[in-house]
């Protein structure tokens, strides 16, 4: 291995192994890498306009890798460093543009298996119909990748590779969380769920499970809220697990852990703004103690995607795509000041408020979170709540952070760019190395790294 590979593994805390050839699937993320040069597919830059080229292939550069992500029956091509997606102008050369709500056409691609390679694909474009190329086949390094019209020649052939192995995930929280001691349905019995009515049976039994939701459950009756029973772990395997219309309510129950799951939909046109009608939130807790929400997708729900209230405390939420909501993670709901929670490498994008809201929190530890597209407000410090906020990344926020006069709040890292508004700080907070060891990522490396591996991972619940 060439020594600036290991470095850049190293670098990025991932190991370095030989990438695997996969067919793709949603959200699942990958490098491109062309049947007639062995390159990979990049574009210049992280700015509107860079134009895509091939390289030789660094599988641990997240400029060099692609998420899939689905809008209906197409994809979109998100980069990993940029996280704009691959776009097919009315010029040749492809190039990258923002993603806005991802239902451009000229953004849109279809995969469809080559039958002249196994193993490899045709990237075909919805709006131009044409598919991606190595322009003229060349094995030249920085060569335009270009669209032109489709033949299943090595040329517009592309493998999609898993990124040299990906990362690997603990089955234990860090933070906050681990401090409580929180194991989920560890030592209880494992079962692997289909249906819905088998989530709900499992998840609410007064017995400890680990439970694998291996399939997309429709929740019943739309809205429903799970209420999970202490000593339970909820695990989506792989990217298969998905509720559809519903959520979970953690009300004063301890141990639980909820992960790898899309959470998602239930939005309803006919709410009033306050969402009193439907009161549907994606997970909500009420006093709950010793809680791991982690590497979940959530999104559209009718009230919060996450909601921490009254006294929760040990929780810990990381690597989560918290996203297009009008209110994202409240936490708060007391007059108490003894919540602890961790908060870390999430993606909170294109919402509204509540980014979070965090209200008498005695100690609330945030850091690498990327923020993007957001209208209302950041991170947050109302009441009496001790809030540090380390080498996070805010694009295009209206008030990343700021607080109440009476809550401290402490930043150091953090980048802004696109932002307005309130940046205010103030207060010592507190020192959270004083409770646990973490590891920061420098916060230009954040928007990267989180849209590469926040939201569903194949390689955990397996």
């Amino acid at each position: 291995m060439k020594r600036s590979l290991l470095v850049a593994a190293l670098l990025l805390g991932v190991t370095a192994l030989p990438a695997q050839a996969a067919a793709p699937v949603a959200n699942g993320v990958y490098t491109l890498a062309s049947a007639s040069s062995g390159k990979c597919l990049t574009v210049a830059g992280t700015a509107n306009g860079g134009l895509a080229t091939q390289v030789a292939c660094v599988a641990t550069s997240t400029a060099h890798q692609w998420r899939a992500v689905p809008q209906g029956s197409v994809f979109n091509l998100v980069n990993g460093a940029s996280t704009r997606c691959l776009d097919a102008p009315t010029t040749a050369q492809l190039q990258q543009w923002g993603c806005g709500d991802g239902t451009k056409p000229n953004q849109q691609w279809t995969f469809t298996a080559s039958t002249a390679a196994p193993g490899k694909f045709i990237v075909r474009n919805v709006a131009t119909g044409q598919c991606v190329s190595n322009q003229g086949g060349s094995t030249a390094g920085n060569n335009p990748i270009v669209q032109e019209s489709c033949s299943d020649v090595a040329r517009m052939q592309w493998t999609f590779n898993g990124p040299s192995g990906g990362r690997t995930w603990s089955d234990s929280p860090d933070g906050f969380a681990a401090t409580g001691g929180t194991t989920g349905g560890a030592g209880g019995t494992t079962v692997t769920v289909t249906t819905y009515a088998d989530l709900v049976r499992y998840a609410t039994a007064s017995q400890p499970h680990v439970i694998r939701v291996n399939a997309t459950l429709t929740a019943s009756p739309r809205g429903n809220e799970i209420r999970v029973a202490s000593n339970k772990t909820i695990v989506g395997v792989g990217r298969n697990g998905s509720v559809v219309g519903g959520g979970f309510f953690l009300d004063g129950v301890s141990n639980v852990i909820i992960r790898n799951l899309t959470i998602r939909d239930t939005l309803m046109p006919e709410d009033d703004p306050g969402d009193d009608t439907y009161d549907y939130d994606g997970i909500q807790m009420d006093g709950a103690r010793n809680v791991w929400i982690d590497h979940n997708h959530i999104t559209r729900m009718n009230d919060g995607l996450i909601d921490s209230r009254e006294d929760t405390t040990n929780l810990t939420v990381s690597w989560n795509v918290i996203a297009e909501s009008r209110k994202a993670f409240g936490i708060g709901w007391t007059s108490n000041v003894t919540a602890r929670m961790t908060i870390h490498h999430n993606w909170l994008r294109d919402n509204a408020s509540r980014n979070p809201s965090t209200d008498n929190v005695a100690y609330a530890h945030l850091y690498n979170n990327y923020l993007q597209n957001i209208t209302g407000y950041g991170n947050y410090a109302r009441g009496a709540t001790k809030m540090v906020l380390e080498n996070s990344y805010f694009q295009n926020v209206k008030d990343p952070y700021y607080r109440d006069d009476a809550a401290q709040l402490r930043q150091s890292g953090s980048v802004c760019s696109g932002c307005s508004g309130q940046q205010e700080t103030g207060g010592s907070a507190f020192t959270p190395s004083s409770f646990y060891s973490y590891t920061l990522d420098p916060a230009s490396q954040v928007p990267g790294l989180v849209s590469t591996y926040a939201g569903p991972q194949a390689n955990i619940g397996v």
